[in-house]
């Protein structure tokens, strides 16, 4: 660590001399081996550039602080500190200073004036960390403010550079004549002041060719003899470039600390306190690592060739470089935590006000729309899938807006059912909907995930859609999770034209009516229950269009299921040689299972090819069994919504012995004559019943009673043995503590059931 015995920075002293010295200077412990034989004894506060130094400096950088010397220092630091003058933006300073650095560019003196001194030292002038070099014009009312101390603090680094100061006792009298100033305004002001130094040294050497003032003055600073080895000042300037690099850095890490909004982090509060508690001596070591560079650059002038070898500058150059980089890792770890909480807190405060605005009432949907879909004012965020056009946000002004909330894994039969409803919708002038992709936030999209969304945008969705995933707020994201409790399956939540939720999911209304549920409030939803009853219209009105026809001819229509094509082969011909003898006028369709996989389609096509009965058109099977399973899940949950169980509500009751039927190993049969009675069965015992049909076919002496004699018969039946299930799925919403057993009336058993089918 830092000691404070004479250090000269002059050539009178012989070079093991100032190895002595400068050893002393950086740490005790840190002695100076020759050039090619580094001694590797740890520093006391920084370990030496080994690779177990380096994981050091990585892991355990708090040592490094808060070592007894630098405890030491720091306290001495602190001691010159007493600021009195109002806080400054020295931005602007930094942002000239940085210029500086960039536009100076050493170059050799040979005739053609053109090389450089080795592409390595011209690119790092030309990388001087871009990242952090910018170029918003210079505020001149703080520079002509800061111009007088930083021209005498100049001064001051020529005249302790010029009569051999130590390094320690001259940076600390830099810190006194800066008492007045913040830590930021000190690194900045002494930053500025060696640039002043820096930029006239590069200047002369660049024009002293060209130009006679130029000429003059370096070879009164013997300059021109000095740019004759270039390849000696090559290496001499790369290390410098290097520490001058570490010097940005660490500068710009100070000042984005004095930068940090008050509002969201105090400066009491602990990470504040723990990273600005090593601010002071970060500044010390900048500021000496100044006086370093402007030694170097200072003894070139009138120097002896001796002075551009010496090893000694080199190591401390080099030194000082190590040392700035542990500290700014570490200022940046720092920087990094207290920037995170900051976030986290303009996060919190952003969803409050999000939360906020969606429980207010407005004029209009602007608002809130504007809130959930970034834009400017001049940008479309919107994507009109029937017209192929960008449109504003103000196209949705004052209507009813569905948002279909889904994630880039929307299942395709649910968007082509939905694409069949809206293009059949005849109330699409008083509402439109509105595709939010929803990406996670942390991750940016990949090209496999942009190539989704475009596909699925521009060829499956005839409504509006965002532009890109990318235009949806992240606070809207996080409360549509957390709220509206979206996880995975798509949700369709409903605007009115004011921006209020008026229903959180209208998926379900919109698979069981379609655009009639329109405006989908919960008034709406029970009206409509108030308006039916359970019967086949209900059940599979809007999955075929031929049912319509077959209702209106008071046909007696049979739905049946399952996937072992056997008892498919035996059921349909049973039913079929029934209703001939009985003179039924008999239409059966086949609808499959819930969650259909390849037994379904090879049954579909079999079922097809012996012309056993009607089924879905076979390029879209999959779509129309996934709506007619999807609908009577539908009605389950819309049920619940709107308060019922299957104890209270007979509909319920019919609804949970379908979806019982669905989720045994065999299959099972609906049959309703017209839009009348129903009745229907398990495979197991509505296949005997028809099979022996001329046992109980006296009972029907007219095709209208044949259901219910039907009825009659199935509810005869009452098997030995029998178990039924009900199956609901993980999203299935409502899942009743108790359910009763429509075979017998007994209480069902309840598990939990894990399953992985491969068909």
């Amino acid at each position: 660590m830092a000691s404070r015995d004479a250090v000269p920075a002059t050539k009178a002293l012989p070079l093991t001399t100032q190895k002595e010295l400068l050893t002393k200077a950086l740490g005790a412990d840190h002695s100076l081996s020759p050039r090619h034989e580094p001694d590797h004894t740890p520093v006391k506060a920084f370990p030496p550039v080994t690779t177990r130094g380096r994981q050091m400096a990585r892991h355990d950088q708090g040592r490094f602080f808060f070592s007894s010397d630098d405890n030491a220092l720091t306290k001495h630091i602190v001691a010159t500190h007493a600021p009195d003058i109002e806080e400054l933006d020295v931005k602007p300073v930094l942002s000239i200073v940085e210029d500086i650095m960039r536009f100076a560019r050493p170059t050799t003196a040979e005739t053609s004036h053109t090389t450089t001194l080795g592409a390595p030292i011209h690119a790092k002038l030309d990388t001087l960390d871009h990242k952090i070099l910018h170029g918003f014009e210079h505020d001149s009312e703080i520079v002509k403010f800061l111009a007088f101390p930083i021209n005498k603090i100049s001064c001051e680094i020529i005249s302790n550079c010029s009569v051999g100061g130590e390094s320690h006792s001259v940076t600390m009298d830099l810190l006194k004549s800066l008492s007045n100033y913040s830590w930021d305004a000190k690194v900045v002001i002494t930053f500025a002041a060696f640039a002043i130094n820096y930029g006239e040294f590069w200047l002369v050497e660049q024009l002293h060719t060209k130009n006679p003032l130029a000429k003059n003055i370096a070879m009164l600073k013997d300059l021109a003899d000095r740019m004759a080895h270039s390849g000696h000042l090559g290496r001499q300037f790369e290390a410098v470039l290097d520490l001058l690099n570490a010097v940005v850095k660490v500068t710009h890490c100070i000042v984005e600390f004095k930068e940090l909004p008050s509002t969201y982090i105090s400066s009491e509060s602990p990470e504040i306190t723990t990273a600005t508690a090593h601010i002071p001596l970060a500044v010390y070591w900048v500021i000496r690592s100044l006086l370093a560079c402007a030694s170097t650059f200072l003894n070139l002038a009138g120097s002896g060739h001796e002075y551009i070898n010496s090893t000694i500058e080199s190591w401390e150059i080099s030194s000082l470089a190590h040392k700035l980089s542990v500290i700014m890792e570490h200022l940046q770890n720092q920087l990094m935590i207290c920037k995170d909480l900051i976030e986290r807190k303009k996060s919190e405060d952003a969803y409050t006000a999000f939360k906020k605005l969606m429980e207010t009432s407005h004029i209009d949907n602007m608002r809130v729309l504007r809130a959930i879909i970034r834009s400017r004012e001049d940008q479309k965020p919107l994507y009109d899938g029937s017209r192929k056009t960008n449109e504003r946000l103000e196209v949705l002004r004052l209507k009813y807006v569905l948002l279909l909330i889904s994630d880039l894994e929307v299942p395709h039969e649910e968007l082509n059912i939905l694409h069949m409803i809206y293009s059949q919708n005849s109330m699409r002038h008083q509402y439109e909907v509105l595709w939010l992709p929803l990406v996670d936030p942390k991750t940016s999209m990949a090209s496999l995930q942009d190539t989704t969304f475009y596909d699925l945008r521009n060829n499956s969705t005839p409504w509006y859609s965002v532009d890109h995933p990318s235009l949806v707020e992240h606070v809207a994201i996080r409360y549509i999770r957390e709220v509206w409790k979206f996880t995975h399956m798509p949700i369709l939540v409903v605007l009115d034209p004011q921006g209020k939720p008026s229903n959180l999911d209208a998926l379900p209304m919109m698979w069981i009516w379609g655009s009639t549920a329109f405006p989908f409030t919960g008034a709406r939803e029970r009206d409509l229950w108030s308006e039916i009853n359970w019967n086949i219209e209900l059940l599979a009105d809007s999955i075929d269009p031929r049912i319509p026809d077959w209702i209106a001819g008071n046909k007696v229509i049979c739905l049946y299921g399952g996937e072992e094509i056997e008892w498919i082969r035996r059921f349909t011909l049973s039913a079929r040689a029934a209703a001939d003898a009985l003179g039924v006028p008999l239409e059966m369709l086949y609808v499959g299972k819930r969650n259909p996989k390849d037994k379904v389609r090879r049954c579909h096509e079999i079922i097809n090819r012996e012309k056993l009965s009607h089924i879905f058109s076979l390029n879209e099977y999959y779509d129309y069994v996934w709506y007619f399973w999807v609908r009577l899940w539908s009605m389950w949950n819309s049920k619940k919504k709107i308060g019922m169980t299957v104890d209270t509500d007979h509909m319920m009751q019919e609804i949970m012995d379908v979806l019982t039927f669905d989720s045994s190993e065999h299959g099972w049969a609906v049959f309703s004559r017209g839009n009348h009675e129903m009745t229907k069965g398990i495979g197991d015992i509505v296949l005997p019943v028809l099979e022996n049909y001329s046992q109980w076919s006296y009972n029907v002496d007219r095709p209208d009673v044949f259901v219910r004699v039907l009825d009659e018969q199935i509810k005869g039946v009452h098997p030995e043995h029998h178990c039924n299930r009900l199956i609901l799925p993980g999203n299935a919403g409502y899942i009743p503590e108790k359910l009763v057993c429509s075979e017998c009336g007994k209480v069902m058993d309840k598990y939990v059931m894990y399953r992985c089918c491969t068909d």
